[in-house]
């Protein structure tokens, strides 16, 4: 399975949803210490995202979205079990009450 680099937060709630419907995990991922209101993140932690189970999808974001999509490369090595993608926009481009109908 292939994905872009980027999802918007769109594309992260429609894929999200559609593929836990598979049994595919997709985890947002907070790199910045700093939660998105109304939205389950986890923090970033090696260790624990490497029990992940393997095909898992992990959104990573920052603020701007800039600095995820810089390190994707890195992540992408330290999980390679895992698909890795950054959140386009990051924390500042979240819209707090979109929802998929």
């Amino acid at each position: 399975m292939q994905f872009a680099n980027e999802w918007t937060q769109k594309e992260f709630l429609e894929n999200k949803r559609d593929l836990e419907k598979d049994g595919i995990k997709v985890i947002l991922i907070d790199t910045i210490l700093s939660s998105i209101d109304k939205a389950e993140t986890v923090l970033y932690n090696p260790y624990a995202l490497s029990q992940e189970p393997e095909g898992s999808v992990f959104v990573f974001y920052c603020d701007s979205g800039k600095a995820t999509l810089d390190r994707l490369k890195e992540y992408r090595t330290k999980f390679p079990r895992h698909h890795c993608i950054s959140l386009k926009g990051g924390r500042g481009y979240w819209r707090k009450n979109m929802m998929l109908i």
